[in-house]
């Protein structure tokens, strides 16, 4: 049985239209030279990786010898990896890959005897400035915050008071209630 007409028109009208694709790219003198023009013009975004603890020189240079492990990890961060084998060290890792430039690693390890910090081995630790001036990928000249208070700033907070001003504070306030009414209802 022969196909309708409206089928056989289809038909040919989407051979033709093939026909004329497959003739404009073999006018680029090859199938594959055509592909890679097109990949050449559409790149893919590349994003920054980072991953672990960034560590500065001013943090390690924080560190005194018999702080405990909850200062260091005030001062350090979490570390990226412990070791039930090996207790008495933390490793802190931090890598950043970036498109076109070398992956940057840094490691630093850092000894315990018991709860006390020991010493930290590892690489140099650039400063918070250097860091951030190596990150590209930021327009402009990258700013550094300002990382301590001015004695301006400092003057708009109340200063402490001393425990005999404060045992004076704790004085006017009236006596503290003897007793309290019942968390729940008797009925």
């Amino acid at each position: 049985m022969p196909l309708p007409m409206h089928v056989q028109a289809r038909s040919r009208a989407g051979l033709l239209l093939t026909l004329a694709i497959t003739a404009a790219l073999a006018g680029c003198n090859s199938l594959d030279g055509a592909a890679h023009r097109v990949a050449n013009a559409i790149t893919p975004y590349k994003i920054d990786v980072v991953q672990g603890n960034f560590v500065s020189k001013e943090q390690v240079q924080a560190l005194q010898p018999g702080m405990s492990r909850q200062q260091i990890r005030d001062i350090l961060g979490t570390p990226l990896m412990t070791s039930i084998f090996h207790a008495d060290r933390w490793e802190y890792v931090f890598t950043i890959k970036r498109p076109d430039v070398d992956p940057q690693v840094r490691k630093l390890t850092v000894f315990f005897d018991g709860d006390r910090f020991v010493r930290a081995e590892g690489d140099e630790m650039p400063s918070e400035a250097e860091f951030v001036a190596s990150l590209k990928g930021m327009k402009g000249t990258p700013k550094v915050p300002q990382l301590e208070a001015t004695e301006a700033q400092l003057a708009k907070f109340p200063t402490r008071k001393s425990p005999a001003d404060a045992a004076d504070a704790d004085a006017n306030l009236p006596p503290a209630a003897s007793s309290y009414p019942p968390l729940e209802s008797r009925y």
